[in-house]
């Protein structure tokens, strides 16, 4: 589960990771009441103004602005809420942003010994441990870093049986380079951020920037945060932080109904159970002459419900040309799933494109004897490359 990052920096706070002086709002005049409380409590006279959407690359944007008075930080709040942010990762549909972190400026006016770091914390699903990756190249895009300049990155193993040990964070401290209180300070910024991410069960936390002040100083200038969906019912408040606005309707949809669903810019609709079955079948659907328009795994629980569901779901999808349903009869009956694609094809009634549908396993042979007396435009199919041809004769 993916969070903002005003959620994510408050969650760091939690573990006494130093960050900007700062606050959420949906209103300019909301965003200069909190510039006059940061600078009561901090003394800052600038003060950053940033867009809260699940994206990066908001300051290319046009997401980010410093703001040097308080009428550049009305002014700013005033062009950021309800703007269509676009990045390089909302594509270029873009989204709406509804809220502005107000924060403290942290990069002193007339200084130059400031310095960005990048620092990451995940999973190494290789070595099944946790890592540290972290690079003198902060700011940047990480995947240009490790493109272009490689050697910059460093990373960190822990070993999930002991955790993170005091030799590492200071390890960590020494590559960026850092001496002195910033080396104090970076050392005890490391270990907080690792207490953090175990202590969420998160998948993700990447600060990037991690930034030095001129007087030695380290802030986690920004956030992101992501939670481990299979660990929420341990932190159960941690469900309130989902923004499902942010979402694609679809998916959130989908998960009502429990399908794994992921939408994609393709031409067929899939449904599938199980899901290396759903992958192999992209696959063939791609071989077709075809491209994918979604991911969805119906799960082995499937029943005539959750395939009207997910039947729903694909056709909402106006890029759609023909559907694909590709089920094996395991743990789910074959018959069920075909009454639910009957039942859902005459509860939505005028479905304009083919659906082809191929059941093999437990009451395959019942399945296709309700599909062919339906007697609606569906097709049936015995073999997967039968299904392919289909597919490739609709679109």
């Amino acid at each position: 589960m993916n969070i903002h990052e005003y959620q994510a920096k408050s969650i760091l706070k939690k573990y006494n990771v130093a960050i900007p002086d700062g606050a959420v709002v949906d209103s300019p005049d909301a965003a200069v009441e909190a510039a006059k409380k940061i600078r009561s409590n901090t003394g800052a006279d600038t003060w950053a103004v940033k867009a809260q959407i699940h994206a990066g690359g908001r300051g290319k944007g046009g997401g980010v602005k410093i703001a040097k008075s308080l009428d550049e930080v009305k002014e700013y709040s005033k062009s950021i809420i309800g703007m269509n942010l676009v990045t390089h990762q909302t594509g270029p549909q873009g989204k709406e942003v509804h809220k502005v972190l107000i924060e403290q400026g942290i990069f002193y006016p007339g200084e130059s010994e400031v310095e960005e770091f990048y620092v990451s914390i995940l999973l190494n699903r290789a070595i099944g441990k946790n890592i540290i990756m972290y690079s003198t190249e902060g700011g940047m895009d990480i995947e240009a870093v490790a493109e272009n300049t490689p050697h910059l990155i460093f990373t960190e193993t822990i070993d999930p049986r002991v955790g993170i040990q005091a030799f590492q964070s200071r390890r960590v401290a020494f590559k960026l380079g850092l001496s002195g209180n910033a080396f104090k300070e970076m050392t005890r910024f490391i270990i907080a951020l690792y207490k953090a991410y175990e202590g969420y069960d998160a998948s993700l936390i990447e600060i990037n920037p991690v930034f030095k002040t001129s007087d030695n100083k380290i802030f986690a200038a920004d956030a992101k945060i992501n939670l481990d969906d299979n660990a929420l019912y341990r932190h159960p408040g941690c469900a309130e932080l989902r923004d499902i606005s942010e979402e694609d309707p679809s998916e959130v949809e989908a998960g009502k109904f429990n399908l794994n669903f992921v939408k994609l810019d393709g031409n067929v609709g899939c449904m599938v159970n199980g899901a290396g079955l759903a992958m192999a079948t992209m696959d063939i659907i791609k071989l077709s002459g075809g491209d994918p328009a979604n991911f969805l795994d119906v799960g082995g629980t499937a029943n005539a419900e959750t395939v009207e569901a997910g039947f729903r779901i694909i056709l909402k999808d106006e890029n759609v040309k023909a559907i694909l349903i590709n089920i094996f009869g395991g743990i789910v009956r074959c018959d069920r799933v075909a009454q639910g694609v009957v039942d859902a094809y005459k509860s939505i009634g005028d479905v304009r494109i083919p659906v082809i549908v191929r059941l093999q396993g437990t009451n395959a042979e019942e399945a296709k004897v309700l599909i062919d007396n339906s007697g609606l435009k569906v097709y049936s199919a015995i073999s997967l490359q039968e299904a392919a041809d289909l597919v490739k004769e609709s679109v």
